[in-house]
């Protein structure tokens, strides 16, 4: 499984770790039941503590998205796609929000926006 830590985002290697395990859940890289690397392995891979690996795990089974069987490891939840949608939803509320305050600071018209958004999506096709 392939993370990839920044030292210099400003986010924690903990929530780097687990909104990179989440996408690959969301985009159903990793499947349903799908073991996950020990904590272990997966703080030698990635070059981090275990306590960093423990801390993403614990993160991703309090949202759901990884179950735990003891002495067994950490596995892929079934996920509600609900509730997954209205997460992305929320996020995106949270962004929009952001650049139409950013454009109103900027005097940046509706027009304009919205062609930022035409080519913006036109390059990830």
């Amino acid at each position: 499984m392939e993370i990839i830590i920044s030292n210099s985002s400003g986010v924690p290697i903990y929530e780097q770790i687990k909104e990179q395990i989440k996408e690959k859940i969301i985009a159903n890289e990793l499947k349903e039941n799908e073991l996950l690397p020990s904590i272990r392995t997966l703080a030698k891979d990635l070059r981090c503590s275990v306590i960093t690996t423990k801390n993403a795990y614990e993160e991703l089974v309090k949202e759901g998205y990884v179950k735990t069987i003891p002495a067994k490891g950490f596995y892929v939840a079934k996920i509600n796609k609900d509730i997954i949608r209205e997460e992305q939803l929320n996020k995106i509320e949270e962004l929009l929000s952001e650049a139409i305050h950013l454009a109103k600071a900027s005097n940046v018209s509706r027009a304009v926006l919205n062609e930022m958004i035409d080519i913006l999506e036109s390059e990830e096709k």
